[in-house]
């Protein structure tokens, strides 16, 4: 166990010595940390080092992912700092280790000074030009994608970057229909707004960004908030879209979409996830669409709220997507979070296929939600996953179904207590989840109730932004053979958090409201004792996905803690389902994507996203873009019909199913795959 390190006790002197510093190079308005950040900063990383699950000593190689950190989060694009910038910072690379300790923050303000400096001297220059006419006839480019470039050496490389960086924007509000007027007015006003917003930038801001960069070296679920954010995390209000139920977060220029809520208007349109960054709101069918890229998340929170029942349209840049990707619009009326459809849902699907009609339940868990307090103080009726879940089955029952689907697409997890449960209504009882802490001991997540709830034929539906308690039940179902697990391969999120406020630590009474850390405290094994991190839960059959691990899910985390096994868990498979059933499924589902016209459709949409995700750079010629849009469109106009790459023979094996209205292609494939283990299961006895 390692033991908490003794504190060097600042000088009055070193809160001063931003001033100093800064003194001596400009007259230009700075900020400082306060008394505050400086008592925080110690106890963050004490208790980091004490009590987080990765068993790292903040040193020297530490320092040096915090300093990249947070220079990547300032500008990760480099298009603000000059190289001589970021020379004269390096001296900083190896020390932030032991400036933390001692509550040293001025190294961290001053580079955050210098950013801002730079920061406004390029948006003077944009503003400068925005009224600009561009010229585009010339065969130019512009690099959106500047992760990998190096810092330009000079302000006349930056004014090159600059300039065709608001080329770029201008050509893309021309091909939307702007006149040059228009676009000028765009420019000027997006430029304003984000001159506006870096002069709002006070000591708490940059606090936070340097914590989290130091908090996120440990692994990108540990957390930092301010005293202000924590009451927002707590109540989840203050940084939400009001009106369709989502949770905002600023991310550099943009502002990023980090939690739909279940029964929100936004989790129930399937239109937007986890990730995506929202550069555009407009009111209503008619109202002209805002440019946002650059405002302050609430500001851009506050476009988007208004009364129930009224229409906001969102231009949204998908999850993964590179700046400068293309877009879509989402519209959405505002409500209020449906608390009921935020519970689990059923419905009840009648399927036809050779003659053979099927009855099948789905039933959609959109979260692992738990009443602790009700289930605390002994109310049998408490709220929970589990126990809606096992009321929709009677029902299913009631209603004679064949066979039972869960779908846990964008099911990001909630309460482990509840993934236990639910996953013991489906197995005979036995270990569910194997827990493992910083100090090696290993816990069991047992399923005490011996008897099977429901034994009949069962699907679970799984995504990329299935995560947490999702993969911990999926996996079970999975590892124990009792039922089929289908879609795509889910986040990789194996770890467990605590959330804790700073003031809980202090052993003296202070007045100071301190902030909120949340930190990894332990992993995540399945009963194989192969840990969920990185690898999630592969499904039996697996669908075509428009994202892979290294571009969103855990493994996309540099500081992901790694995968690994511990020994298995003492479990008895079910064998319910066997190798032979997931061939003969794996073989119709291959089928059907080559003969269903909404899975080709849907794969025609993947393949689009990917290959507009490789792109770094894009001309700047108006008639080449042009084409460009021209030819997508047409693309997808003629894009793959079914029979069109069929043989007459396959052609005619292509039916009209009972499933065609379904708008949902994967939820389509799902229950087709479900009927058909229910007949393989009958076939063979």
């Amino acid at each position: 166990m390692r033991q908490m390190r003794n504190v060097l006790m600042i000088p009055f002197l070193l809160a001063i010595s931003v001033v100093q510093v800064f003194a001596e190079r400009d007259t230009t308005e700075f900020l400082q940390p306060k008394s505050e950040h400086l008592k925080e900063a110690r106890l963050v990383v004490q208790i980091l080092d004490y009590f987080h699950y990765r068993n790292t000593d903040l040193e020297d190689s530490l320092s040096s992912v915090i300093f990249d950190n947070f220079l990547s989060s300032l500008d990760a694009n480099k298009n603000y700092f000059l190289a001589t910038d970021i020379r004269s910072f390096q001296k900083y690379r190896f020390s932030l280790d032991e400036d933390l300790k001692a509550g040293n923050l001025v190294p961290a303000y001053y580079i955050f000074n210098i950013y801002k400096k730079r920061v406004e001297a390029r948006l003077a220059y944009a503003l400068e030009r925005s009224g600009d006419k561009f010229d585009f006839s010339k065969d130019e480019f512009y690099r959106f994608d500047r992760e990998n470039a190096a810092y330009a050496k000079t302000s006349d490389e930056l004014d090159d970057l600059w300039y065709k960086q608001l080329k770029h924007q201008a050509l893309n509000l021309k091909l939307s229909g702007s006149e040059d007027e228009k676009i000028a007015e765009v420019l000027k006003g997006r430029y304003e707004r984000f001159l506006d917003n870096v002069s709002k930038y006070n000591s708490n801001d940059v606090f936070e960004m340097f914590m989290n960069s130091v908090t996120e070296a440990f692994d990108p679920h540990t957390n930092y908030f301010t005293p202000l954010n924590a009451e927002d995390f707590r109540r989840e209000s203050s940084k939400s879209m009001e009106g369709i139920g989502a949770t905002l977060q600023q991310d550099k220029d943009y502002t990023k979409i980090i939690e739909l809520r279940p029964g929100g208007p936004a989790f129930l349109s399937g239109q937007i996830t986890k990730d995506d960054r929202v550069v555009g709101v407009a009111q209503g069918a008619e109202g002209e669409m805002i440019d946002v890229i650059g405002w302050r998340s609430d500001e851009v929170a506050g476009k988007i709220r208004g009364a129930k029942g009224t229409l906001v349209r969102l231009k949204i840049l998908p999850a993964g997507a590179t700046a400068g990707g293309e877009t879509k619009v989402v519209n959405i009326v505002r409500d209020k979070i449906k608390y009921d459809e935020a519970r689990a849902q059923s419905k009840v699907i009648e399927y036809e296929e050779n003659g053979d009609k099927f009855t099948l339940g789905v039933i959609t868990v959109p979260d692992f939600y738990l009443d602790a307090d009700g289930l605390d103080a002994g109310d049998k009726n408490y709220v929970s996953t589990t126990n809606d879940v096992k009321k929709l089955i009677k029902e299913f029952e009631e209603q004679g179904v064949d066979g039972v689907m869960l779908d846990l697409r964008n099911n990001g997890g909630g309460a482990l207590f509840e993934a236990i449960n639910l996953s013991g209504l489906f197995l005979p009882g036995g270990p569910v989840v194997q827990v493992k802490y910083a100090n090696g001991n290993i816990e069991k997540g047992n399923d005490d109730d011996k008897t099977m709830f429901y034994d009949g034929p069962l699907n679970v539906m799984i995504n990329r932004f299935s995560a947490s308690a999702s993969e911990i039940f999926a996996g079970a179902i999975q590892d124990y053979k009792r039922g089929v697990v289908v879609g795509e391969q889910t986040y990789g999120k194996g770890t467990v958090q605590n959330v804790r406020g700073l003031n809980d630590f202090m052993r003296e009474p202070t007045q100071d409201k301190l902030g909120l850390l949340k930190y990894t405290i332990a992993k995540f094994y399945r009963v194989t004792g192969s840990s969920t991190q990185h690898l999630g839960v592969t499904p039996d059959i697996q669908f075509p996905s428009a994202y892979g691990g290294s571009e969103f899910g855990e493994s996309s985390q540099p500081s992901a803690l790694p995968w690994d096994k511990i020994a298995s868990a003492q479990f008895k498979p079910l064998n319910f389902v066997d190798n032979q059933l997931i061939s003969i499924l794996n073989k119709r589902h291959a089928g059907r994507l080559k003969t269903d016209q909404s899975l080709l459709d849907y794969q025609y949409d993947i393949s689009v996203l990917k290959d507009a995700r490789k792109l770094q750079e894009v001309s700047l010629n108006y008639d080449k873009r042009k084409k460009e849009q021209e030819d997508r469109e047409q693309q997808r106009a003629s894009r793959v019909k079914v029979g069109d790459s069929l043989s007459e023979l396959e052609a005619s094996k292509v039916k009209d199913r009972s499933l065609d209205d379904l708008k949902d292609p994967y939820l389509k494939e799902s229950i087709i795959l479900l009927a058909e283990q229910i007949a393989a299961k009958k076939k063979r006895g």
